[in-house]
């Protein structure tokens, strides 16, 4: 197992994900790639971008998400840790299937959190699909909040 990809999408339960991929990167020599989605842009989905302060906060936030993904990494480096990082805009779906697949990954980790049945039935289900649609395999890692 040369790389693994691990899915993150900046919450509280994150670095116990990253724990979880350092212990198999330990075990099989193994690179890491971190890997965060974010939202895509406004008008990739059909918005208008709207008020100049609307695209500064966005300006911001993807500053700010860049900057913890740069820190993560670091970490796994200090460790000895083969890393590298990676912050693309999009569908969460389709970005982590195409870039595991360009990067050559063995198993892809992302953490899975507890959402109701209406969230389910209104937004499905990220990890469900990524399992369903993915020809690697896919480590789910629960994140009891």
């Amino acid at each position: 197992m040369k790389n693994i990809l691990v899915g993150i999408d900046i919450h509280e339960r994150t670095q116990y994900l990253i724990d979880k991929s350092v212990e198999l990167a330990k075990a099989f020599g193994s690179k890491i790639w971190i890997l965060h989605v974010a939202a895509p842009e406004p008008d990739f989905i059909g918005y208008s971008v709207g008020p100049e302060y609307i695209r500064d906060f966005r300006a911001k936030e993807l500053k700010d998400e860049h900057r913890l993904l740069t820190t993560y990494v670091d970490q796994l480096q200090k460790q000895k840790i083969e890393a590298d990082g990676l912050l693309i805009q999009g569908e969460t779906v389709e970005v982590v299937l195409e870039e595991s697949k360009k990067l050559n990954i063995d198993l892809i980790i992302f953490g899975h959190h507890a959402h109701s049945f209406l969230y389910k039935l209104f937004f499905g289900s990220h990890s469900t699909e990524i399992v369903s649609k993915s020809d690697i395999p896919v480590m789910v890692v629960p994140f009891n909040d």
